[in-house]
């Protein structure tokens, strides 16, 4: 894939519109995790030194646009001033925050801004039209600029009018973060390194039976922990007592299993539990012998060893999807033993695929243990699938 990226771009004197991810956690209107907004410097900071007029356009939370009462109370809940206060402390450049999405007041900041400034926008959902693409939306946030670029990986997946319907009316580019992640899930999914091993987890199979599927043809191994293991294990006629199961996936995966030839590796014990908000009797037992009525919170220990022999040698590791109910300290062992263990593999490129995965990752200390972790769960996923991301295809090739 070769896109045209930033650099690429004579950016001296324009206005350049930057579509960056910056849908950070907030708590009683402070940000609690910037990772997000310091992902995007890179970018910023190169168009800023070489003189463009910076517009930043992002999405924060959520906004219900079919109930008045509800639309106005998400807007309050996620306005994008505190990302602004935040962002001002991060870069050297003058930073403008206009708290509307159109109209004179933005019009006339655009029009004010000089070479090297930045000007934030309001959070794109404010406006009903972002989520619908809306043509008319495109064109007005378009005419506020000279350029296009994406630097919000997170985001491009969708085809939205702040990812999608600006592109295609302004000469474009990928930005720096979007253009990394591009490269490093092109070298694991399109051109791995041999043995190439996938370990996929989380809830659900329906969420993950595309990219089981696609890996399944390129991967030499796929591993699979997590909630999504106990659909399997009924599609194979095991008790899973009161664990998580998805009734109408167990033909998918036995179907799967069918065409695997080996290559899917299943738990071979689980931790188990009595409950999952309290959880009692918490034990090991091996996935033949789960009880009626306790539920697999975890991988055990000897599903740790098994999963980390398969790994040993990979060349490349993709991962997408926790062991288990990793937020509980007692079911975050799994997690943690696949996270040593694929941190250990020399001269492998390991890829987290975004998500819980990479929040388990980065809060265990395991960070810059990897080569690459993804900053989109979503676009990562899709990308897995062997799909095309909207807002990376709209962008121009070289």
């Amino acid at each position: 894939m070769s896109k045209r990226i930033v650099t690429d771009l004579d950016v001296s004197g324009k206005k350049v519109i930057v579509r960056v991810d910056f849908n950070v956690p907030l708590k009683n209107g402070v940000i609690t995790d910037d990772n997000r907004i310091t992902a995007a410097l890179p970018t910023i900071d190169w168009l800023t030194a070489h003189g463009a007029k910076v517009i930043l356009l992002s999405h924060l939370g959520k906004v219900n646009h079919k109930d008045p009462e509800k639309t106005e109370g998400d807007k309050k809940k996620n306005d994008m001033a505190p990302v602004a206060k935040r962002l001002a402390e991060l870069v050297s450049a003058k930073v403008t925050f206009v708290p509307v999405t159109r109209g004179p007041e933005l019009e006339a900041a655009v029009a004010a801004m000089k070479d090297g400034e930045i000007v934030l926008v309001q959070n794109t959902r404010y406006e009903k039209g972002e989520e619908k693409n809306d043509p008319d939306l495109s064109k007005y946030w378009a005419s506020l600029g000279d350029l296009f670029v994406t630097d919000a990986f997170g985001s491009v997946h969708r085809a939205h009018a702040s990812t999608v319907g600006i592109a295609e009316l302004l000469p474009n580019a990928l930005g720096f973060l979007v253009q990394k992640e591009v490269d490093a899930l092109s070298a694991a999914i399109y051109n791995p390194k041999r043995p190439f091993v996938a370990v996929l987890g989380g809830a659900k199979v329906s969420d993950k039976i595309m990219v089981i599927e696609n890996l399944l043809k390129i991967a030499d191994k796929v591993l699979i922990g997590g909630g999504m293991a106990f659909t399997f294990f009924k599609a194979q006629g095991k008790e899973i007592g009161t664990s998580l199961l998805e009734e109408d996936r167990i033909e998918v995966a036995k179907e799967i299993l069918a065409k695997a030839d080996g290559k899917v590796i299943l738990p071979v014990d689980t931790k188990v539990a009595t409950e999952f908000d309290d959880p009692k009797d918490i034990h090991d037992v091996d996935c033949d012998h789960i009880p009626a009525d306790y539920m697999g919170m975890d991988i055990g220990p000897k599903t740790i060893e098994l999963f980390s022999k398969e790994l040993a040698g990979a060349k490349t590791v993709v991962w997408n999807g926790p062991m288990g109910v990793f937020e509980k300290p007692e079911f975050a062992k799994g997690t943690e033993g696949i996270c040593a263990a694929i941190a250990a593999l020399p001269d492998c490129n390991s890829v987290i695929g975004g998500g819980d995965s990479a929040a388990a990752a980065i809060s265990m200390g395991f960070k810059d243990k990897f080569t690459h972790i993804s900053t989109g769960g979503g676009a990562s996923l899709e990308f897995m699938e062997g799909k095309d991301l909207p807002g990376i295809a709209v962008i121009s090739d070289k």
